[in-house]
């Protein structure tokens, strides 16, 4: 039977391969029909306890056992998830769960302070289930006394279809409120298939999540891994890399899914750390395209490894891939769509423009969300008639992201549309400049804004992060970029960073660098 709901896979793997290890955590291994008994009953408690199908369960919790179980357990119930990242603030928090118009709330114990009243901030039932209990809030539930009670259970009832939704994923919101992003499990299950076509993952596979699962590439991470009856090897991502690496050696670990800011903390490591990986087959990036020294590097640690730069966002999951046979003849290039899923690049007027020219990337496939929670005009916005000849029936994605393409359908990402730099009369891509950067040895990030500036209207500066050992000067390296790039893109001013701020999603924050003021190192 092929599965029309999300948490289908995880029930049609578990009556497959009962006593294969799902998940290992903390030390500790769960099968498939431990995830999967847990899981419906935690879901039958929420029923009754009051949670009625389409209503929204907010879940604040680590990588752990009891995140993998609520994920199920909600979608189990009808409910719809509301993954919310653990290191949130605590103003961010209550607006997601206000804003979310969220009937339940679990969370684990530690991390209560961040909403000073929980309660007062979620709809009827007002379900508050705690990992553990609290003294300032007793009126919390024990998840863990919550599964023992429902130990013996009726069958779910089965209600939901394909269209209805499955999850609000919010966004990082690094320019005010974040915005919830409305996934069906249509959605998901597009998503899940797509990607895996070209990963194939196998029953055999270790994966390791080093990311949070509120965190879309890190809860698709369980989502693949569940659909094949793989084992997935959670991890906080606050793991530092030589413990990682060291993780990845003990488990065995065969895919490898990482961020570019993990690779560059990982090129910083002294060679005896990097040892001991030819285990692994498959590494994945997501995020930002990596760089020609990035993947050297990336080659040199895995040497087994197939590697995929990969490309999207939160809308839509994903929209590009790079096949690894391209990793070096389409360097700098995000790659090209994933299966069933259209890219092209748009004028400001939506119309699609040829080979080479820049324009705004558009997505058009199953994968693209269903609109913005309570946010008709954001998703107005973002969502547009589109489609094959214009068809005013259809909606595509249009994703606010500066790219062009090749004549071979492969796209290169330059800026975020709020990122260009306007200087001198040029609208400049920050992409372009970091990429002169990283070209210099010993640069592992790199990140470009621009400042304002009354003759030029904004001038470039440039942060970079150094490899250990290595000793440029920002002379030396504002020297590398003239040589490589045309002198209205040379950047003004360049800081020495010991690392780069990162948003809850770990891209980095050039919100926050803007907010700072320069430094000696400039």
């Amino acid at each position: 039977m092929t599965p029309t709901l999300l948490h289908d896979l995880l029930t049609h793997t578990a009556a497959r391969y009962p006593h294969a290890v799902a998940l290992s955590v903390d030390r500790r291994h769960h099968d498939y029909a431990e995830i999967d008994r847990l899981s419906d009953q935690l879901a039958t408690a929420l029923i009754e306890r009051g949670i009625q199908r389409g209503q929204r369960i907010a879940v604040l919790l680590e990588n752990s056992a009891h995140a993998a179980i609520a994920f199920w357990a909600v979608l189990k119930a009808d409910a719809v998830i509301c993954p919310i990242n653990p290191r949130i603030r605590a103003g961010k928090l209550d607006y997601c769960l206000r804003h979310s118009g969220a009937s339940g709330f679990i969370v684990d114990v530690s991390l209560l302070e961040e909403c000073a009243d929980p309660g007062a901030c979620l709809t009827s039932p007002g379900l508050l289930i705690t990992t553990g209990t609290s003294v300032a809030h007793s009126a919390g539930i024990d998840l863990d006394t919550l599964l023992r009670d429902n130990a013996g259970m009726a069958p779910l009832p089965r209600r939901a279809i394909d269209q209805d939704l499955a999850a609000i994923l919010y966004t990082s919101g690094s320019t005010g409120h974040p915005k919830g992003v409305m996934l069906s499990h249509g959605n998901m299950l597009a998503a899940a298939r797509s990607v895996d076509a070209y990963l194939c993952h196998r029953r055999e596979d270790a994966v390791l999540c080093a990311l949070p699962m509120s965190f879309d590439y890190g809860l698709y991470q369980m989502i693949m891994v569940f659909a094949v009856g793989a084992r997935l090897v959670l991890e906080r991502p606050v793991t530092l890399p030589q413990q990682l690496l060291a993780r990845m050696r003990a488990e065995r670990i065969s895919v490898f899914p990482l961020i570019p800011t993990l690779l560059a903390m990982l090129q910083r490591l002294p060679g005896h750390h990097l040892r001991g990986l030819e285990g692994v087959r498959l590494v994945s990036s997501t995020g930002a395209h990596l760089s020609a020294a990035q993947i050297a590097f990336t080659e040199r640690l895995f040497p087994q490894a197939a590697i995929y730069s990969m490309f999207g966002l939160t809308e839509c999951k994903r929209c590009t891939y790079l096949p690894p046979a391209q990793l070096h003849a389409k360097s700098g290039s995000v790659g090209i769509a994933i299966p069933n899923t259209e890219v092209w690049v748009a004028d400001e007027h939506g119309r699609r423009l040829p080979a080479g020219a820049s324009g705004e990337l558009v997505v058009r496939g199953a994968t693209v969300m269903r609109g913005y929670w309570n946010d008709p005009e954001e998703t107005a916005r973002r969502l547009r008639p589109g489609g094959i000849d214009g068809r005013v029936d259809e909606r595509v994605l249009h994703t606010g992201d500066i790219c062009r393409m090749d004549e071979d359908g492969y796209v290169y990402f330059l800026a975020r549309n709020d990122d260009l730099i306007k200087s001198q009369g040029y609208r400049i891509a920050p992409q372009e400049v970091e990429t002169a950067l990283l070209s210099l040895e010993g640069v592992v990030e790199a990140a470009v804004i621009g400042e304002p500036d009354d003759l030029l209207g904004q001038r470039i500066k440039a942060f970079v992060v150094l490899a250990q050992g290595q000793a440029w000067s920002p002379e030396q390296i504002r020297a590398h970029c003239a040589a490589r790039l045309e002198p209205p893109l040379v950047p003004a001013a360049i800081e020495l960073r010991l690392a780069l701020p990162r948003n809850s999603t770990g891209k980095i924050d050039r919100l926050a660098l803007r907010a700072k003021p320069g430094s000696a190192g400039e």
